[in-house]
């Protein structure tokens, strides 16, 4: 036999063969999203303003300093000022005005508002989102975890959820695309930070309470805080994410800082030899805590050689609850100053967030972006992070990639205008929490007030904590920008409430 003629005729296939395995090796990043709940804009050492401030030197956040040092911080990220409406933004690309989830969800069937004595308010979406057609009181969608999935991608849930009421399709992450689901449910909190209390699980055959954490049973009677043992758990994932030789997408959503607000004694003691009350030192050491996760999933993401291939966005639902007991000085509506009251409020105290991006080889590190942009735009971003491009949603989206001010190639921020619809009553009471819209436009913002029909008028640059309403100086600017947040409301098919007395639709912010 002719060796001469017999090897190359070996080598051919062998050559294919090498040429198929590099074909099929999926070079795409893996994307984290690292969603905190409630954080405030001021609940951290890390200033998201022009300067640091009193909060910034009380609180300890060294990882979130770090990750800003590998990536950009935005200073004007916003979101909606309650947690479904964010999470189902985040979810869908979807306005909350579109989507209807204007509340926060929970019962089934069952509103969450208050009772006003003047309005009746919307048959909005209570059960949520849902990946299928005819589920009263919801919106069909398709996710951004179904999409990744569908295009390659391992998708990892671990933490709060909160897209829909229990006992619908929305309270399970799995129907959302999500392989793994790793304690996530319809609850929009959590009974109990503690292990030792089982995450406010009940082991006497009684029910347990509404927002008991599901299945981290192994760490039940442990000294150990809620928000390691999600950390531990998802980088668990990631050790099994690693095997499968896909890019994988985690959305780590930490039900941390929400109350109730216990002691993490990993962070509590030195918060007391601060000077801090018992609360602020304990809501101080639920700050750090989740820090301390960012920094153990950074940790992890370095020591599996990840890192250099891994897209991480840090950001919070909704701003810092300020309408109870504050955790400074006992004054409420001050958490998060220089902005305007907090939670549920349509001042900047409210919506406005700490959020920050690491891409390496794309986001220039220690870098920093001053456009405004609203949750809904994960949605579209983080599928051009992952280069899926080719796809179809049941719903109409409203999100526009945030990727060019990643890369300073653009700015789709100009003369974009940011809508919120809360046609709701919140749980709480303070400065700006009430039915209303709010537009934001460039650098001015106006609010109209549902039941009183008041507007107020702000030019958000120099006034960042909203003092001064310009409403009467400015009468044109306000009626151009009512005008336009009436036809924004409109295109979306938002709701409004009604009138007890009348039964009337209250009008829209351009009818008055």
């Amino acid at each position: 036999m002719n060796k001469t003629l017999l090897l190359p005729l070996l080598a051919v296939p062998f050559q294919c063969v090498f040429a198929q395995e590099n074909e099929k090796k999926d070079n795409r990043p893996n994307i984290i999203v690292f969603l905190v709940d409630d954080m405030g804009w001021q609940d951290t050492s890390l200033p998201f303003w022009t300067e640091q401030t009193a909060y910034n030197e009380i609180y300890e956040t060294p990882n979130m300093e770090r990750l800003a040092k590998q990536g950009m911080l935005f200073t004007q990220a916003y979101a909606s000022s309650v947690s479904s409406p964010s999470r189902c933004s985040l979810l869908t690309g979807m306005n909350a005005a579109r989507h209807r989830v204007t509340n926060w969800t929970y019962p089934k069937n069952g509103s969450t508002d208050l009772e006003s004595e003047t309005l009746l308010f919307p048959a909005w979406n209570v059960n949520g989102l849902a990946q299928v057609g005819g589920i009263p009181r919801t919106t069909q969608v398709t996710s951004l975890p179904q999409l990744l999935k569908d295009n390659g991608f391992h998708t990892i849930h671990c933490g709060k959820a909160h897209w829909g009421a229990v006992d619908t399709p929305g309270e399970n992450p799995h129907h959302f695309g999500f392989e793994v689901n790793i304690a996530g449910h319809a609850g929009g909190g959590l009974a109990s930070y503690l292990g030792e209390a089982n995450f406010g699980n009940r082991t006497d055959g009684k029910a347990n309470p509404r927002f008991a954490i599901p299945g981290l049973e192994a760490y039940w009677g442990e000294d150990i805080f809620v928000t390691e043992v999600l950390t531990r758990e998802a980088c668990k994932a990631l050790d099994k994410a690693q095997q499968y030789e896909q890019p994988f997408f985690l959305y780590l959503s930490h039900y941390a800082i929400h109350i109730p607000i216990d002691k993490d004694m990993r962070f509590f003691p030195k918060y007391i030899e601060k000077g801090l009350t018992e609360k602020e030192a304990a809501y101080a050491s639920l700050i750090e805590g989740m820090d301390k996760s960012l920094g153990d999933l950074m940790d992890y993401l370095e020591e599996n050689k990840l890192a250099d291939n891994t897209i991480l966005l840090f950001m919070s639902d909704n701003g810092g609850l300020s309408s109870t007991a504050a955790w400074r000085d006992g004054a409420l509506h001050t958490q998060n100053a220089p902005l305007n009251s907090g939670k549920g409020s349509a001042y900047e105290g409210g919506i406005r967030e700490p959020m920050i991006v690491s891409w390496p080889a794309k986001v220039k590190a220690g870098s920093k972006c001053d456009k405004y942009l609203l949750i809904e735009d994960f949605f579209p971003t983080i599928l051009e992070m992952a280069g899926v491009s080719d796809y179809q949603t049941v719903q109409t989206t409203d999100g526009i990639s945030f990727v060019p001010l990643l890369t300073q190639t653009g700015n789709p921020s100009a003369g974009r205008s940011l809508i919120w619809n809360f046609p709701n009553l919140w749980g709480n009471t303070g400065p700006g929490i009430g039915p209303s819209c709010t537009i934001r436009q460039d650098d001015w913002k106006l609010i109209y007030y549902y039941e009183t029909g008041k507007k107020e008028l702000f030019h958000i640059p120099t006034d960042i904590g909203e003092k001064e309403n310009l409403i009467e100086k400015e009468p044109e600017r306000a009626i151009q920008l009512s005008r336009l947040l009436g036809e924004e409301l409109r295109i979306r098919e938002a709701q409004r409430p009604s009138f007890k007395v009348t039964g009337k639709a209250v009008p829209w912010p351009d009818e008055i």
